[in-house]
């Protein structure tokens, strides 16, 4: 029997079945300090009971930066198993833990740098000094930078080694986003002059002001800025976060929904207010 032929020359140009583009993608990072089987699995399920739209096939960075106990004794293996039961899809881990990482790749997750080290509190209160502060005298900056200690955010969705705060000009967007549609404002705040449709997001390193109903995901200080805000005309969002602190439409339903409101971050908790 004669053998089957492809009519494409071998000179002939081939067409490209892929390519490979970069892309931004907020993770949420589910920060595990320690694991016992049966309360880690009730305390997700209560989780999904009060937010079931965002446990619903979200992916999720598990880390052990924090955890208290010892590491290598952890199944990764059950720790999946309970998160794909409450609907979190783990695709990677952040450990910087040996035994850990080769549970990781034997499941085909992938593998996240360990958080970096969290900057100095005297390069944040230089960032927060006022311009006639730094005239006083060394001593009493000293002092002042002793009795004012700053508090590491809890929640980071991605590591960074210090907080970069509006070093590019605002980007400005004129129409309405539309669903699958994402825009990010790098270094800077995103000011949107239209509203955001259900299923896009909205990013910046900033701040971001919707001059409209904010129906989508939104995401300010997306690189560790927790004076970052979120500004809208109407709150109907599907996520808003700050600093990788979230809530969802389920807790956002709960007071101001369709109501002009800006979110921010008061000590690891986001505080929604009405816009006066």
């Amino acid at each position: 029997m004669p053998l089957l032929k492809s009519n494409t020359s071998a000179d002939s140009p081939t067409t490209a079945t892929f390519r490979l583009k970069g892309g931004l993608f907020p993770l949420t990072l589910l920060e595990i300090s320690r694991f016992d089987a049966v309360d880690f699995e009730q305390q997700l399920r209560d989780k999904a009971a009060a937010a079931p739209g965002f446990f619903k096939q979200t992916p999720v960075v598990l880390s052990f930066d924090d955890f208290a106990g010892e590491v290598d004794t952890l199944a990764l293996a059950d720790i999946l198993t309970i998160c794909h039961s409450q609907g979190l899809l783990p695709v990677a881990l952040r450990s910087g833990v040996e035994s850990l990482e080769q549970q990781a790749k034997a499941l085909s997750l992938a593998i996240m740098p360990a958080s970096r080290v969290k900057p100095a509190p005297d390069l944040q209160i230089e960032q927060q000094t006022e311009p006639s502060e730094q005239t006083e005298s060394s001593a009493s900056a000293a002092n002042q930078s002793k009795t004012e200690p700053t508090e590491p955010c809890q929640l980071e969705l991605s590591p960074t080694d210090h907080v970069e705060i509006n070093h590019s000009p605002s980007k400005i967007i004129t129409t309405p986003i539309r669903s699958g549609q994402q825009v990010y404002a790098p270094g800077g705040d995103l000011i949107i002059m239209a509203a955001v449709s259900a299923g896009a997001e909205v990013l910046a390193d900033g701040n971001i002001h919707v001059y409209g109903a904010l129906r989508g995901r939104a995401l300010a200080g997306v690189k560790g800025d927790s004076s970052a805000r979120i500004f809208c005309q109407s709150l109907e969002a599907e996520l808003v976060s700050i600093a990788g602190t979230f809530k969802v439409d389920e807790d956002l339903r709960k007071e101001h929904w369709k109501m002009p409101v800006q979110v921010g971050l008061d000590e690891q908790t986001l505080s929604i207010t009405p816009l006066v």
